[in-house]
């Protein structure tokens, strides 16, 4: 008895499964345009927004505003963010000046468009470009600096009919 009524469970629960997977998002709706699926936005968009964010931190670094730069962070990442970005290697050291920051290239990635940049760092007589990679992604209705790391990729040949 015991081996028919937990049959006749598992047949049930799995006759309701694509209603649920329905409800989750799974299911149908693929025929709506993308500006009608919430959390769906156009690869346009997200590059455009991941450079704004982007653009908004690099001023900051440049004009030592670090107020301004926690502001385009994702909220995990603005939790040791004042002591990291104004300590010794921070970018927004007291010992160095950020002469020039550029965007060279934006692609979608992994975990979100990563931005790849050259930021120039003078420090005294001495001055060196560096690369670095921002990764942002969409939180919520808005969008965010999720992280920061050395390197970059190489912009991507422009092809000229």
């Amino acid at each position: 008895m015991a081996v028919t009524h937990s049959r006749s469970a598992l047949v049930a629960a799995l006759a309701l499964l694509p209603f649920a997977l329905f409800g989750c998002g799974l299911g149908g709706d693929d025929e709506k345009p993308a500006a009608e699926q919430p959390g769906r936005a156009p690869a346009e968009e997200a590059a455009t927004k991941a450079r704004e964010r982007v653009q908004a931190y690099l001023d900051a670094m440049i004009a030592k505003d670090a107020a301004a730069g926690r502001s385009q962070l994702c909220a995990p990442a603005q939790g040791g963010f004042d002591s990291a970005a104004t300590g010794p290697n921070g970018d927004f050291a007291d010992h160095f000046t950020v002469t020039e920051a550029a965007i060279t290239d934006v692609r979608p990635g992994a975990a979100g468009q990563e931005v790849s940049t050259s930021v120039t760092v003078t420090v005294g007589a001495r001055e060196a470009a560096r690369p670095l990679l921002f990764t942002v992604t969409r939180s919520g209705a808005d969008w965010c600096v999720a992280g920061e790391a050395p390197g970059g990729h190489t912009p991507a040949p422009t092809v000229t009919p």
